[in-house]
């Protein structure tokens, strides 16, 4: 079954982050085997690897501090990172005739929501990594603080994922947080009040996975299951004796057939048992319109009476984009679960727990509603029909696998493999935070505003990675 909760639980405290030179160690020699069996990644290669030996150096020299935002398209990036710090960089080194001082790594920030699914063993093992936990849905004060100190006084360089949370696209970005930028910001003022003369830099870094050989068949049959676990009836379009040209074209409509399907049923679902307003689509919708724009606009009024079914509930406003109003119910979530409001639950009479556990349970089946429009935030309707590669169609059948899985009551992750993979990961130039801190520091609305033109510049640099 999935992750579900059914009772209220202690407070979530801060997992502070503690080095630990030998589990560090012992993860950096055994990612080359991990990445293999967990992920079915046979090779990662890094372009420009020497930029970031270089920024090493100087870091160690004590002449920058640097923070890498990396994209974030899944749930292997993290491993992947590690695995460029810890072997290609140092590799980098060497070719130049350089050595870097041990360990080559790097705070990294992640979402407090992660031992909750994955378990608590890995809020021990991010901690020994030097992981900062961050409550994504609020103004996390501890987590922030921590982040903000070790940016300017720890042993280690930072990392961040500015998309916040994966998206499932390879070659789609989304919208970036402005966190990263604000980090980089504070690092400056930091550093300028205790008189120093290190440079803040942001480094982006691109990831774009590859399959080895494109995995049609296999991709076949994750399509055909999830086309027997929605009931459609209709025979699978054969893929034998197709030319390897056509087989996107054929799984294609397949791929369009089951979305529609899974669109039609969620939003009848939505309709009878939520009493929301969606209108059925018919004939003069689609006249004079691409079914792919009709796909995109019925899907994002689904997103939007999902969220809506949730905000109504906790009574949250539905403010913002589709993004801010998923982390801001994850958040009242946790508000309801996570109680620090009742001292020990242990000593609560058993009439007070047992309120308290409907309330959790009320909250955590809600909260449902908000992981179903997650997975999908990015979607376009278009993405794989723009450009119909394995990798495309490969991400998109994993975001309905996702959907699917979890009305099953399953557990997401891990996903079924279906290839093997090869990982291209690119560091690009440096931003400097510390050109802009004049500008920053002249005003409120000065640094509101070299905020969002770093968040810009940051989300155009990635954005240029893109294949």
């Amino acid at each position: 079954m999935s992750y579900s909760i059914s009772q209220a639980q202690p407070p979530l405290t801060f997992i502070p982050p503690a080095l630990n030179p030998w589990v560090l160690q012992f993860v950096q020699g055994v990612l080359p085997f991990w990445l293999r069996w967990q992920g079915g990644i046979i090779q990662v290669d890094a372009e420009h690897a020497e930029r970031l030996a270089d920024l090493y150096r100087q870091f160690q020299d004590g002449k920058i501090r640097f923070l890498m935002a990396f994209r974030h398209p899944n749930v292997d990036d993290p491993a992947c990172m590690a695995y460029l710090l810890s072997h290609l960089v140092p590799a980098a080194a060497r070719r130049q005739g350089q050595k870097l001082r041990s360990p080559v790594h790097a705070h990294f920030i992640y979402d407090r929501g992660i031992p909750l699914w994955a378990g608590t063993q890995v809020g021990w093992l991010y901690s020994r990594l030097a992981g900062i936990p961050i409550h994504r849905g609020k103004l996390d004060r501890v987590g922030l603080r921590v982040a903000r100190e070790l940016f300017v006084s720890g042993d280690l360089p930072m990392a961040a994922a500015p998309e916040g949370a994966t998206n499932g696209h390879g070659e789609l970005i989304s919208p970036l947080e402005p966190g990263v930028a604000q980090l980089g910001f504070w690092c400056a003022e930091d550093l300028h009040k205790a008189g120093r003369s290190e440079s803040v830099l942001v480094v982006p870094i691109g990831i774009q996975y590859h399959y080895v050989d494109a995995p049609w068949q296999e991709l076949a049959g994750l399509l055909g299951q999830l086309e027997r676990d929605c009931g459609i009836e209709a025979a699978p379009l054969p893929i034998d004796g197709v030319s390897i040209d056509g087989i996107p074209e054929v799984l294609y409509e397949r791929l369009y057939n089951l979305g529609q399907h899974l669109l039609v049923r969620m939003e009848a679902f939505y309709r009878r048992f939520y009493h929301q307003d969606l209108p059925e689509t018919n004939a003069a919708d689609l006249r004079d319109r691409l079914p792919n724009e009709v796909f995109a606009e019925r899907l994002h009024r689904l997103l939007d009476v999902g969220l809506k079914v949730a905000e109504q509930y906790f009574e949250l406003p539905a403010k913002g984009n589709l993004i801010d109003r998923c982390r801001r119910l994850e958040q009242a979530g946790w508000d309801r679960i996570y109680r620090d409001d009742l001292g020990s639950l242990e000593t609560l009479p058993s009439l007070e727990r047992g309120l308290a556990d409907r309330v959790a349970e009320e909250a955590d089946l809600r909260m449902w509603h908000m992981r179903l429009v997650e997975s999908f935030v990015a979607v376009t309707g278009a993405y794989v029909k723009q450009k119909p590669t394995a990798e495309r169609f490969s991400d998109t059948l994993f975001l309905a696998w996702d959907m699917v899985t979890r009305i099953k009551g399953d557990k997401v992750f891990p996903r079924p493999k279906i290839g093997q993979r090869r990982v291209k990961i690119t560091i690009g130039e440096p931003l400097s935070v510390s050109d802009r801190w004049e500008t920053y520091q002249s005003s409120r609305r000065a640094a509101k505003q070299a905020i969002a033109d770093f968040t810009q510049d940051l989300q155009a640099a990635l954005e240029a990675m893109l294949p």
